[in-house]
Formats: C-alpha cells, sequence, structure tokens
C-alpha cells in the first residue's frame, strides 16, 4: 500500500501537503483564540494570487526539466512596464507586460532550445539582466501607480473570498490544466523532462516546445508582477528572491521532480494553496515570522523522504521479505 502512493508523488505529496495545511488552518482558532471568517479565506487567497502566476511559470519550466530562475526578474519588470505604461489605462499596461515578459521568454526560450545551453546561466544572467533595467526604468525607487480605482477595484472581494486576480490566477491554473490533460502538448512536456534524448527520437518538436514554454512563463510571471504592483498601487524595482523560493517551494510541494518528467498543474495549484495558507496560519496565530520556514522546511523534509529513491527500494526489500516469508 505504501508502495503504490509513493509511487505516484505527483498526486500523492500536493494532495497531502494541501489536507494537512488545511486541517490545521481550520484548528487555528484553538490557537489564536478567534473564530475563523471569510476575510481570513480572503487573505489565503489573495496571498494565493500573489505566488500563484509566478509558481505555475516556473513549475512549468520544472516539468519541462528546466529551472526558469529568470521568474521573479520578469515579475519585477513586468510590474514596472504595467505603472509605467497602464497609469491611464490599466488594460493597457497589463497588455505590455505580458507582452515584454513573453518576448524575454521566447528570446530565453530560442537560446536553451537551438543553443543547447543549460537554462540555469541563461536565465540567471536574464535575472540580473532585468533587475537592471526595472532599476533603469524607475531610478532604483518604488513608482507609484496613480490609478486608485483600479487598484481599489482588483482588491474588491467577490463572493466574499475571491478577488479579480486570485480569479485571474485560479483560471491560469484551470486553463494549464485543461491544455496539459487534454493534449499532447502536457505527455510532450513530461516526456521532454524524462528523456530529452528519447523524445527527440519519438518525434517531438523539442525547440518549438521547449521556446514556448518559456515564452508562457514569461508571461505568466509578467502578469503577475502587473497584478501585484495594481494592487499595492507601486512597483517595486526589486522583490528579492523570496518570490523564487516561495515559487520552488510551491512547485515542490505540488509534486513537480527537480530532476523534470513530472508534475501536474493541479499538484501545482495544490502546493501554492498550501504555501499561502501556510502563510496565514502564521499571521493569524501571531507566531514569529521564522515559523514560516521552519514549516516549509518541514513540508519539504517529508517531500524529500516520500520521493527518496533510498525509500522506495527499502520498501522493495520490505515486501520481498515479507512475499518469501
Amino acid at each position: 500500500m505504501i508502495r503504490r502512493l509513493t509511487a505516484r508523488p505527483e498526486r500523492l505529496v500536493p494532495a497531502a501537503s494541501l489536507l494537512a495545511i488545511v486541517v490545521v488552518f481550520a484548528c487555528t482558532p484553538l490557537m489564536s483564540g478567534t473564530g475563523l471568517t471569510t476575510f481570513d479565506v480572503f487573505n489565503s487567497l489573495q496571498g494565493f494570487a500573489q505566488l500563484g502566476l509566478l509558481a505555475l511559470g516556473l513549475g512549468l519550466t520544472m516539468i519541462a526539466g528546466e529551472f526558469d530562475l529568470s521568474v521573479v526578474g520578469t515579475y519585477a519588470f513586468g510590474g514596472m512596464i504595467a505603472v509605467r505604461a497602464g497609469q491611464s489605462d490599466p488594460v493597457l499596461g497589463a497588455v505590455a507586460a505580458v507582452a515584454a515578459g513573453a518576448a524575454i521568454g521566447a528570446v530565453q526560450g530560442g537560446l536553451i532550445a537551438r543553443l543547447r545551453i543549460p537554462s540555469l546561466p541563461v536565465t540567471l544572467g536574464t535575472y540580473i539582466a532585468l533587475l537592471g533595467a526595472t532599476s533603469a526604468l524607475s531610478g532604483g525607487l518604488s513608482i507609484t501607480y496613480d490609478d486608485s480605482g483600479a487598484s481599489l477595484w482588483l482588491d474588491t472581494t467577490i463572493a466574499g473570498v475571491f478577488s479579480v486576480p486570485s480569479l485571474i490566477t485560479l483560471a491560469a491554473f484551470a486553463l494549464a490544466a485543461v491544455t496539459l490533460g487534454g493534449t499532447r502538448i502536457g505527455r510532450e512536456l513530461r516526456a521532454i523532462g524524462g528523456d530529452r534524448r528519447a523524445s527527440r527520437v519519438a518525434g517531438v518538436r523539442v525547440e518549438r516546445a521547449l521556446i514556448g514554454l518559456f515564452t508562457v512563463s514569461g508571461a505568466l510571471a509578467a502578469l503577475g508582477g502587473a497584478l501585484l504592483s495594481y494592487s499595492y498601487a507601486s512597483a517595486n524595482p526589486d522583490p528579492g528572491l523570496q518570490p523564487l523560493i516561495l515559487s520552488a517551494v510551491a512547485a515542490l510541494l505540488g509534486g513537480v521532480s527537480l530532476a523534470g518528467g513530472r508534475g501536474l498543474p493541479l499538484g501545482l495549484l495544490a502546493g501554492t494553496l498550501t504555501v499561502a495558507l501556510t502563510a496565514q496560519i502564521v499571521a493569524m496565530t501571531a507566531l514569529p515570522d521564522y515559523t514560516t520556514e521552519l514549516l516549509y522546511a518541514a513540508l519539504l523534509a517529508v517531500i524529500v523522504a516520500i520521493d527518496a529513491p533510498g525509500l522506495h527500494r527499502m520498501l522493495d526489500r520490505l515486501k520481498a521479505r515479507a512475499a518469501a516469508g
């Protein structure tokens, strides 16, 4: 039974992580002394919206055996472009940000695919360059977004617990799940991540898939940055490394393998919700900030144990002994 469960970590890990954190979330009144409200759920989904598009873009590249370090740079750059171009029309600013993010992703994907360069150095260089470009656009300072009406509209509650950014983020995950689950794209991405050479032999157009993948990753990161900047009514030229770290944690909690070849959009959704709920639990219970990092570390330790090849071999040996006895 245990062996069957650990054989499908892309389903087990996100489901178990989300279930555990939902139970803890439901029990927070025992620690905080106050009951749960719809506003607590709303805040959790706001945190989910801030991280979700970034985690989705990064997670998709990880499924294909790549790692897009530039998503945080694109996140910041997209937010700055949106604020600069969207002072009179927020839609125009968001479109400009997404177009810029998609172009950046396409260039990166072309370099990685056509020249067969590892993604880490390419995306690291892009991340550094984008931080410089974002600082140049802003003079190294945060830029205020003057359309307060758009900012208030984005943060207006819908059905008590949702907002426009959280609904957009959920829609992006749903679209990814339908696309990867209902077309050959999902199978090809997992095949590319699992064995790139065999994928080419099987006729998978690896170069085209990678270019498209990084284009989507860049567009998602830029849209996430635009929505965050509009919501906060300002664009920050340097968001730091925390968004990247949390996105990677969300992807791993979502059942994605660092080696590639494994992962599902719905798993990424569960992983991102787990990260957002963990942060909300810490806020609701007034625990020290470092508690969040400790909780993430504990969850990741469980994931490593579940996904460890040594554990699988040990379970196989135990099974063999039990059958022999």
